[in-house]
C-alpha cells in the first residue's frame, strides 16, 4: 500500500529540456528552487496527484546487462546514497532525458527532480526520487487595470491540475531495480519516456502475477471457453475465477482448476492453451503464488458480466457468487420460434 499523504519535499531542482534532434536547447539552473510555503502544497499534489490514483502498478529499471550499467539507476542510487548532492545530479538526469529526445514528435518542457522523505510503502517509511516533465502549456487570462477599464492580458502557463510526465523512484527493492511508478498523460510518445529514458520493465511481484494471470484467464474464457460453450459459460467461468483469487491467499494451480472448471474437459485445453500464450503475460512458470487483493479489485471492475444478445436485449450477471448463473438463469431451444432463450428467475424486482 502507497501512501503520499504525509511526503515532504526535501529538495527541488528545476530545468528545460528541448528536443535535440531540432536543435533545441538545454537549461540547466545553477542552484535549487527555494519553494515558499505559499507554493509548497500546490507543487507538491501537481506532482504526486496523479500517483495516487494508479492501482500500484509497479516497475522496476532493467538492464540486459546488469544493473549496474544502469544510468538513472545509478543516479538514483547516488542521491539515494547522499541526498545533498540531489541538485548536482538533478543536472546529469536531464541531460540524460535531453540525450533521448530525438524523435521529431517529443516536447521540450521544463523538468523537475525532487528529493521526498516520509513515503509511506507498506507503512515504511522510504525516501523518493520524482522526475516530472510539464510539456503543455495552456492559455489563461490575466486582467489587469487601466486607468477605468479592466484589461485582458493572454499569458500561458502550466496547468496545475494534470502532470505530463512523472516518475516516482521508491528507495526499496534496490536489488531488484528499485519499485518505480510512471504517469504519462501523452501516450503517443511513451516508448520514449519508458523505454529509452527510464528504461523500466513491470516489477514482478503478487501484483503483477495477479493482474497477469487474471488477464489470461480472461482471453481464455473469450477464445476456448465461449467458442466451446456460450456466453453464459464464459461469464461463469470469470465470476469463478475471481471469486477464488478473492477467497484466497494464495494461488495453486490445480487447486483453481478443480474450483472453477465446470467442464473436465476443458484443463487439457487450458493446460495447452498456457503453453501457447503463457510468454505473452509472462506466466510461463507460474502456477503457486502470493494473491494481491488490489490487483483482484481492480481486474473485477473491468471484466464484462453482460450477455449481449441479436435481439436488442442485454442480460447484466452482477454475481457474488457464480453459482447464481446456474441456479438462477436457464439456456434453451424454442422450437415453434426457432431461437434461443434465457429464463430468468427472481423473487422480486430491486428498485435501484
Amino acid at each position: 500500500m502507497l501512501n503520499l499523504y504525509s511526503a515532504q519535499i526535501e529538495s527541488l531542482s528545476i530545468h528545460r529540456v528541448g528536443n535535440k534532434s531540432r536543435n533545441e536547447s538545454l537549461f540547466l539552473s545553477e542552484e535549487a528552487y527555494q519553494l515558499s510555503d505559499e507554493l509548497t502544497p500546490l507543487i507538491k499534489e501537481y506532482f504526486l496527484k496523479s500517483f495516487r490514483d494508479k492501482e500500484e502498478s509497479y516497475y522496476q529499471f532493467v538492464h540486459e546487462t546488469d544493473l549496474e550499467f544502469h544510468q538513472l539507476y545509478n543516479y538514483a542510487t547516488e542521491i539515494f546514497n547522499n541526498p545533498l548532492k540531489a541538485h548536482e545530479i538533478s543536472k546529469q538526469i536531464t541531460r540524460y532525458l535531453f540525450e533521448q529526445s530525438m524523435h521529431q514528435h517529443i516536447k521540450g518542457g521544463e523538468v523537475y527532480v525532487v528529493y521526498f522523505e516520509n513515503v509511506l510503502v507498506d507503512n515504511q517509511k522510504v525516501d523518493a526520487i520524482g522526475i516530472f516533465k510539464s510539456e503543455l502549456k495552456h492559455d489563461f487570462l490575466q486582467f489587469q487595470e487601466q486607468q477605468n477599464n479592466l484589461e485582458m492580458i493572454l499569458q500561458q502557463g502550466v496547468y496545475l491540475n494534470k502532470l505530463d510526465k512523472g516518475a516516482l523512484i521508491l528507495n526499496t527493492e534496490k536489488e531488484e531495480g528499485y519499485k518505480i511508478l510512471s504517469v504519462d498523460s501523452n501516450k503517443y510518445d511513451t516508448k520514449y519516456w519508458l523505454e529509452q529514458f527510464l528504461g523500466v520493465d513491470f516489477f514482478q511481484d503478487e501484483n503483477f502475477y495477479t493482474k497477469k494471470y487474471l488477464k489470461f484467464c480472461e482471453n481464455f474464457a473469450k477464445d476456448v471457453v465461449l467458442p466451446a460453450e456460450d456466453k453464459q459459460q464464459e461469464v461463469l467461468f470469470m465470476n469463478k475465477a475471481m471469486n477464488h483469487f478473492a477467497a484466497n491467499d494464495n494461488f495453486n494451480e490445480q487447486n483453481f482448476l478443480t474450483d472453477v472448471l465446470e467442464n473436465p474437459e476443458l484443463e487439457p485445453e487450458f493446460k495447452n492453451y498456457k503453453e501457447e500464450q503463457a510468454p505473452k503475460y509472462k506466466i510461463e512458470d507460474l502456477s503457486d503464488f502470493p494473491i494481491s487483493n488490489t490487483a483482484v479489485t481492480a481486474a473485477r471492475k473491468k471484466v464484462k458480466s453482460v450477455i449481449n444478445l441479436d435481439t436488442n436485449v442485454q442480460i447484466k450477471m452482477d454475481f457474488v457468487s457464480g453459482a447464481s448463473a446456474d441456479k438462477f438463469i436457464e439456456k434453451g431451444w424454442d422450437e415453434e420460434r426457432q431461437m434461443y432463450y434465457y429464463l430468468v428467475y427472481f423473487n422480486k424486482e430491486e428498485k435501484k
